[in-house]
């Protein structure tokens, strides 16, 4: 019966030419034709945005005997993972006097400890792109945390410089996936102002764990020492991993990725896109920057130019942390209804980094006066690079979201390493030319602010087009 209604239908046209196509024809439209042509990058980017609005698709969805989770019991599990990796990527800031008393490591051995994190961090990224997907965030994520489980026994069974950098790098590589993991399953899931409050909140956990990484680290020092305290960071990521392995649903499909305007694009086509070149250098040494100071380079700034103990340094570093945590929170709190409102993301970054630039010129200008302070103000405004990350994963189709971001992840921790080796051999070659430890800080760090200025320059001078104002 529904057969021949769909050719009377069709007879029906035929005979009237002139007549308008019946509803009933559009099951009949919709065949399956080969295409012959590549669609274009206006279709693409609008493909893009059609996916943000597009409702949950079925093979994003759990299997059906998978058990359901509650959001915010996944989202926890993803936080405490994010926690995890923040804390040791700053923690040697903390444990810096330590090393330095114990193992007679200098400020660039130190540069290259800290360093040797980021290195294998950003070593993961585009593997880790291409696995987020195409085996989902669990497996992924699961499988790198066993090898940060391995890194952190390495550390702490360590005895010399080169067997701490090997660890660190295995830290590194294994917590890659702390952040890209949930950022890629809440990319193709929640829609965009979600992403952005999701992207605010899991980097608020991320300051949890920098302040986790300064006072309560100092207090348990003189009770498990550096090396216990690296078994009892094992002992967690083991159970982080066990409880995204059990809470996480079964591993999503990456949407549409027969497509071939989806499936076909590699990593190339990422890289040569505008919003992508645009945001590079400001990633890199921006955002790259607040992250190397933040996590290793505050704490020797404090002792060794403002003059603080290792514990005043430790309260100071924790405050910084406290300050980082408010303003992701608060970020977090506003974005949705900023975005609403039609303030898009790089608007904000255009208004917001030039604050930045000031206040870490005004702390290179101030010297010994610039404590956790200053510090602290310059961290949170450089805070707005932040939403860079999700107008980059906006800007591409859910089902290259993996890739996206672990690209422009992999440009900010190369500039962390960059930046955070590179800080510790000039202040290293500055005081072998006869600086003090103040001013060799002090040059330094206003050669890294005139880099910044070159980077927002560059974000500046590029052609704006439409699409890249995707948030």
């Amino acid at each position: 019966m529904r057969v021949s209604r769909r050719n009377a239908a069709t007879a029906s046209k035929l005979s009237s030419p002139g007549q308008p196509p019946q509803p009933a024809q559009a099951p009949t439209q919709r065949t399956t034709q080969p295409e012959t042509q590549t669609n274009t990058r206006p279709e693409l980017q609008a493909r893009s945005q059609t996916l943000l609005q597009e409702p949950l698709q079925p093979d994003l969805q759990a299997d059906p005997g998978s058990r359901p989770q509650p959001t915010v019991v996944i989202f926890l599990a993803f936080a405490f993972a994010y926690f995890l990796s923040a804390l040791l990527r700053a923690v040697t800031a903390t444990l810096a006097p330590v090393f330095n008393a114990e193992l007679g490591l200098e400020a660039a051995d130190l540069g290259l400890l800290a360093g040797a994190y980021f290195f294998g961090f950003a070593a993961m990224q585009l593997p880790l792109g291409r696995a987020l997907d195409g085996h989902g965030p669990r497996r992924t994520l699961v499988t790198l945390l066993a090898v940060a489980v391995s890194g952190c026994v390495a550390f702490a069974l360590s005895t010399d410089l080169p067997m701490l950098i090997a660890a660190r790098i295995l830290i590194g590589a294994g917590v890659a996936a702390c952040l890209m993991a949930p950022l890629t399953f809440y990319r193709r899931r929640v829609a965009q102002g979600a992403q952005l409050r999701i992207n605010s909140w899991l980097l608020m956990t991320g300051s949890l764990g920098m302040m986790a990484s300064t006072v309560p680290v100092q207090w348990l020092l003189p009770l498990v020492g550096w090396r216990g305290l690296f078994w009892t960071l094992a002992t967690l990521l083991l159970l982080a991993a066990l409880l995204l392995a059990w809470l996480l649903p079964a591993e999503p499909r990456a949407p549409a990725l027969t497509q071939p305007e989806v499936a076909s694009v590699g990593y190339a086509v990422i890289l040569r896109h505008e919003l992508f070149v645009r945001l590079a250098p400001l990633g890199f040494f921006v955002y790259g920057g607040l992250i190397a100071v933040q996590s290793l380079w505050a704490g020797p700034w404090l002792t060794r130019v403002v003059g603080w103990s290792a514990e005043e340094a430790a309260g100071g570093l924790f405050g910084i942390n406290s300050a980082m945590l408010i303003a992701f929170l608060a970020w977090g709190a506003v974005m949705p209804r900023v975005s609403r409102r039609g303030f898009d993301a790089l608007r904000l970054v255009v208004w917001g980094v030039p604050l930045a630039l000031m206040l870490l010129m005004l702390n290179v200008a101030l010297g010994s006066a610039a404590g956790a302070l200053h510090w602290g103000a310059w961290c949170v405004a450089c805070t707005v690079v932040s939403l860079s990350q999700p107008a980059v994963a906006a800007a591409f189709p859910a089902a290259q979201a993996g890739r996206a971001l672990s690209a422009f992840n992999l440009v900010i921790f190369s500039g962390v390493f960059c930046v955070q080796w590179g800080i510790g051999l000039l202040v290293d070659g500055l005081r072998l030319r006869g600086f003090g430890d103040a001013d060799a800080f002090r040059v330094t760090f206003l050669m890294f602010g005139l880099c910044s200025m070159a980077s927002y320059a560059w974000f500046l001078r590029r052609p704006r087009h439409g699409a890249d104002n995707l948030i």
